[in-house]
């Protein structure tokens, strides 16, 4: 393969270093992930809601700062995709399957299996269930996102870096730094990250489909039916990876906010349709009146509430950071020719609330047959939540095969967006990598996931992600500043240009 470089050969020797662990010592990787992820929640908590913020408001500031008219690119740029392309690209790769699987669960499991605060099944713990899913699904996850991709954006399009995380910090560390060892660790994390995150989601959406087709035609819920269906998957992919970016990820992203949207509509007709507005309503009015309450708390003298948060909003913006290197790199791929204020709005409030949405209509659905007694969701899998609660409801059998193919094409898009990420990465930040280098990741992508998932060491690796969002939260930082730091002393130089 042509053009590849140091990072690939590294990470590849890191993901197969972690992959003989996770297939010899599951129990083992799972029990040291473990023990490391909760000390990191337990100590590092405040460091995470802290820097989350932080991130948040650079990111409005960006949107009136005097910085929010410099274009991703050159001055006479134009956006490659359309806005309704642009949108549905980022939502597919930046939620996709989780969407499938956490509208329904999250809100059962808040109000009916672990509240934040209130006593469970309680009128406050049933609020609280879709206020917290707000919370954690909107505005500050993209916020990371955004800090990320806009830098990468920048220095790509604009200054004509490489398209790599360390070509982000050149301004900072100085070019041999960044083009020596320090520059091919970073990518090379950012390479496992998504890795790690990339096989950990295709072994749970092949889980999921697998779940799905038992719950609607009994088909045998297996090992054998899960390898078949992820090697249906990867060929599929792999093909649209093949295709290119505006092709492939574009055309299968619109279709499936398409069905997405139709299945949604549908719940949303068939459903508690004037529980779920009121529901919308008022959980906004909660999310916004208790925005800073949520984003700063820790409850340090409260240890079970402290325990939650943890589990729950400590792991999110974990994870959230942890994927920021695969989604935030995919962002600025697509984002060529939009101006820094038009970037922001779009990354930071069209995907928020689109998951609004989502979680109002699937998550109330959910909780309104708990509440009334009719089928007791949170005794389901998570798996197989989202089917247990369309079952219930008029045209669940059709609403469930669309759930079906939905989750089958996010599935697809997430990893023919993994497939570019990386090829990008390990090809010195190529915009067109090589398809050779693309299909190779996608096969060690399954390869990956199966390998795990046979032998159960799926938690362990998803622990492994979570620690990796440490060190990596460092970088995400510094790529703000860098950003900062080079669009002030270019507005600058313009200034002293326009005097002299």
């Amino acid at each position: 393969m042509k053009n590849v470089t140091y990072v690939f050969w590294i990470s590849i020797v890191i993901c197969a270093v972690l992959v003989v662990w996770g297939a010899t010592s599951p129990d083992q990787l799972e029990s040291t992930t473990n023990f490391l992820t909760t000390t990191f929640s337990s100590t590092f908590g405040w460091y995470y809601l802290i820097i989350v913020v932080f991130m948040l408001a650079f990111c409005v500031y960006m949107i009136f700062s005097p910085y929010g008219n410099i274009k991703l690119g050159k001055d006479d740029a134009q956006p490659e995709f359309s806005l309704a392309s642009w949108f549905a690209m980022l939502f597919s790769a930046g939620m996709g399957i989780a969407m499938v699987f956490w509208t329904t669960a999250e809100p059962i499991s808040h109000a009916f299996v672990n509240s934040p605060e209130a006593e469970l099944g309680s009128d406050q713990a049933i609020r609280e269930s879709l206020q917290y899913s707000f919370f954690h699904w909107g505005i500050h996850a993209w916020a990371v996102y955004a800090v990320v991709a806009l830098g990468l954006a920048y220095f790509k399009f604009h200054k004509g870096y490489p398209g790599l995380i360390s070509s982000t910090l050149v301004p900072l560390f100085g070019e041999k730094s960044m083009r020596g060892l320090p520059g091919t660790l970073i990518d090379s994390l950012a390479v496992f990250a998504t890795v790690v995150g990339v096989a950990s989601t295709l072994g749970f959406g092949s889980a999921q489909i697998n779940d799905g087709l038992a719950f609607l035609f009994n088909t045998p819920n297996t090992f054998t039916v899960q390898v078949i269906i992820l090697v249906i998957s990867t060929a599929l992919f792999i093909i649209s990876a093949w295709s290119g970016v505006g092709r492939g990820i574009k055309h299968l992203s619109n279709v499936n906010m398409w069905l997405a949207f139709i299945l949604l509509i549908t719940l949303f007709i068939v459903g508690p349709t004037v529980y779920i507005l009121d529901m919308f309503t008022s959980t906004t009015g909660n999310y916004i009146s208790n925005f800073f309450n949520m984003s700063f708390r820790s409850a340090p003298l409260d240890n079970d509430n402290r325990t939650w948060i943890d589990a729950w909003t400590i792991f999110y913006w974990a994870w959230w950071i942890s994927w920021s290197p695969f989604v935030g790199i995919f962002i600025a791929r697509i984002s060529k020719g939009r101006t820094v204020k038009e970037f922001m709005l779009g990354v930071l409030f069209v995907p928020s609330v689109i998951c609004f949405i989502f979680f109002a209509v699937f998550g109330v659905s959910a909780l309104n047959l708990e509440q009334n007694g009719i089928a007791t969701i949170s005794e389901y899998p998570m798996e197989t939540a989202t089917f247990a609660v369309l079952q219930q409801y008029p045209l669940g059998f059709v609403m469930s095969l669309v759930t079906i193919v939905v989750i089958a094409i996010f599935f697809i898009t997430s990893a023919d967006s993994a497939t570019f990420v990386l090829g990008m990465l390990t090809t010195a930040g190529s915009l067109n990598p090589s398809a050779a280098v693309k299909i190779s990741w996608g096969v060690a992508l399954s390869l990956v996931a199966a390998v795990v998932m046979y032998f159960g060491g799926t938690q362990g690796l998803q622990n492994t992600l979570i620690v990796a969002a440490l060190p990596f939260s460092v970088f995400v930082l510094l790529m703000g500043v860098s950003f900062f730091k080079t669009v002030r002393e270019e507005r600058l130089q313009h200034k002293q240009k326009a005097k002299s």
